[in-house]
């Protein structure tokens, strides 16, 4: 299983070889890492990584990602050293290219107004706490088009 954190070294890297990208926020790349957690769910019926997302008010967070990067506040992610390995398989580097692919081009606060509006988020009774896998399985099995992410 990957970790969040290869997840996050990986939508790093996929930024910064985009040259449409102006790079990864961190309330940018929490929302991907949603995004990619709640897809392989509905997918392939297992998490991506073990981190649980919470739902915080400004949208699902993953603690552990959070603490690495609060520092940046709005502030571009820095890019890992070229060079940078990643742990992850090729079934999962094409869901994290479909996520990007789908997700990458709206801006972070565009990204947390969307999930803002979607069931796992709102349905989550408090702040701060754990979003199950249940309800991330549940509202992205609705999202997926021909085995791929879809936002229609």
């Amino acid at each position: 299983m990957a970790t969040a954190h290869d997840v996050a070294k990986y939508f790093l890297l996929i930024a910064a070889a985009d040259e449409d990208s102006e790079g990864l926020t961190h309330l940018k790349l929490q929302k991907l890492l949603y995004y990619a957690q709640g897809f392989h769910l509905a997918l392939f019926g297992c998490r991506l990584f073990p981190d649980m997302i919470e739902a915080w008010d400004h949208g699902p967070v993953i603690l552990s990602v959070w603490q690495v990067f609060r520092q940046h506040g709005s502030m571009p992610l820095p890019v890992p050293p070229i060079g940078t390995s990643v742990s992850l398989s090729a079934e999962q580097r094409d869901l994290l290219n479909d996520v990007w692919n789908t997700y990458g081009q709206f801006s972070a606060w565009k990204l947390r107004n969307m999930t803002h509006e979607e069931a796992p988020w709102k349905e989550t009774p408090y702040r701060n706490v754990p979003i199950t896998d249940e309800a991330l399985q549940r509202y992205f099995q609705t999202q997926v088009t021909n085995d791929r992410p879809d936002h229609g």
